[in-house]
């Protein structure tokens, strides 16, 4: 026996060149001809390009504006409140130092630029180091909301 007289057990089988990309056969779903049936079409839906040509902040890490507490000086809690006062959230909400965002008292940090002459306390806003040394030295107290400040 030969090289040439050799036989298959099963019967030869012709290969067709398809549309290549699944089994879908010869055009593989991308019907027949046109700019969306050739290769490297490029397509965008309306969606993706609205949302390609809004203007982003970069970086991993950025802060949203909601996040960021609002800010009060301690001249202006001089101002605002009398001598015994208790300085929570709800309160200075309710004498305008503070608005709400998204329907919600923001956090509120205390910072220790000017001047408190009179003694308070404080209940459930952030305090910066010289802001607390300044009620501490007029008197006051700095409290983080626990049972003993209600």
């Amino acid at each position: 026996m030969q090289l040439h007289e050799l036989r298959s057990v099963h019967r030869p089988k012709r290969s067709r060149r398809v549309g290549r990309g699944g089994k879908r056969g010869t055009y593989s779903g991308k019907g027949m001809k046109g700019q969306r049936s050739r290769a490297g079409r490029k397509f965008r839906d309306i969606e993706r390009e609205m949302i390609l040509r809004i203007p982003k902040r970069r970086g991993a890490y950025f802060k949203t504006i909601s996040s960021q507490p609002a800010l009060i000086n301690l001249t202006d809690l001089d101002r605002a409140f009398g001598a015994g006062e208790k300085v929570t959230p709800r309160a200075l909400e309710t004498k305008h130092l503070v608005t709400r965002r998204g329907g919600r008292i923001p956090r509120i940090k205390l910072l220790g630029s000017g001047k408190l002459s009179k003694k308070l306390t404080v209940i459930g806003i952030e305090c910066s180091r010289g802001a607390q040394e300044a009620v501490k030295r007029a008197y006051g107290k700095v409290l983080s909301e626990t049972k003993e400040a209600k």
